[in-house]
């Protein structure tokens, strides 16, 4: 009951909805309705992920405060093997970058040494899975099926480094972004004022970055939510379509746009009847292959371990999403 609670009123935030609908009501607009239930799901999804948001970008900001990037390397260059691509994999999780935003960090971590499959590893759990996410899918999916995402995301991500590790594509790692490495400073640990000012201003700061894309996932979301047949969406994506994933990954790579962006979207196609595999795998393609994340990473590297970037995220989503579908059943 207690786990209930937290899903539905603390994470999930009902009450939002059913305040929502009130002031629809009490403004003389059918809830239930065409354009009144598209206005309350553009109120209660808008309102609830921008709280989520700034709740958490200022947590994992001031957790992220720890763990600067010279500090990660160091971190990182402990470990070998396997056990280094897990490594990479988590410390993905608690850095709150989108795509774009890992590209950097890539390269830092290239230039100061680390395999390359290591790096890989890093870059494609970053925007794919982290606290946020997590956390904010347990919110709309609930528990176990955020686990589970965040679970297939770590998988994929591990096994996508080692196999670039097994194939020693070094070479094809652009000159500058693997030379010219400085040793890291230490620098001073931040305050605890310092830290809080920090993770205040990340916050700000991510928001006003991503609400544009905040709110065009959630208008999209009410339009699909309220206006477009459940029968068109059963039939694209639903049970009956075989290659439902495959279109939805190949719909996720043209946009831009981190997990919070992409919620509203997947929350409305699955009410719609998509299939749980067909939305996370949606949602996976978006925040992991976006075009132009990928016109930023063949800056760093030569196409042949683009393509094979390409092909690793690819291959992992399309798996996932139908190991998704399969066990959709099993989890109620």
């Amino acid at each position: 009951m207690i786990l209930d609670f937290i899903e539905d009123q603390i994470l999930g935030m009902r009450w939002l909805d059913s305040l929502a609908g009130s002031a629809l009501s009490a403004a003389g607009i059918d809830p239930a309705a065409r354009i009144g239930g598209s206005l309350r799901f553009l109120m209660f999804d808008f309102v609830k992920i921008s709280i989520l948001l700034v709740v958490l970008i200022f947590a994992i900001s001031y957790v992220q405060s720890y763990f600067p990037p010279e500090r990660s390397r160091r971190l990182l260059g402990r470990f070998k093997g396997l056990r280094a691509n897990a490594a990479a994999a988590l410390l993905g999780t608690v850095t709150p970058f989108c795509s774009c935003s890992s590209i950097p960090i890539f390269i830092g971590f290239t230039r100061a040494g680390l395999p390359a499959g290591v790096t890989f590893s890093f870059l494609i759990s970053s925007p794919m899975v982290d606290l946020g996410s997590l956390v904010l899918l347990m919110g709309i999916f609930g528990t176990r099926i955020a686990l589970l995402y965040v679970a297939a995301g770590l998988v994929v991500a591990m096994a996508g480094g080692a196999l670039i590790e097994m194939l020693h594509m070094e070479d094809q790692i652009e000159p500058f972004a693997r030379e010219g490495a400085a040793q890291p400073s230490e620098g001073h640990a931040p305050s605890f004022m310092e830290r809080l000012s920090y993770a205040s201003g990340q916050a700000g700061w991510t928001y006003r970055r991503v609400l544009p894309y905040l709110a065009a996932g959630v208008a999209i979301g009410s339009l699909i939510h309220n206006w477009i047949p459940s029968g068109a969406v059963e039939t694209a994506l639903g049970g009956d379509n075989p290659l439902g994933v495959v279109i939805a990954v190949i719909a996720g790579i043209p946009m831009y746009a981190d997990i919070f962006g992409t919620v509203p979207i997947a929350e409305a196609l699955l009410g719609k009847g998509a299939l749980l595999g067909v939305v996370l795998s949606f949602m996976m393609a978006v925040t992991t292959l976006s075009l132009p994340s990928l016109i930023m990473l063949r800056k760093a590297v030569r196409p042949k371990l683009l393509w094979l970037f390409i092909a690793i995220c690819t291959g992992g989503i399309i798996m996932t999403g139908y190991l998704f579908n399969l066990i959709e059943p099993l989890l109620g």
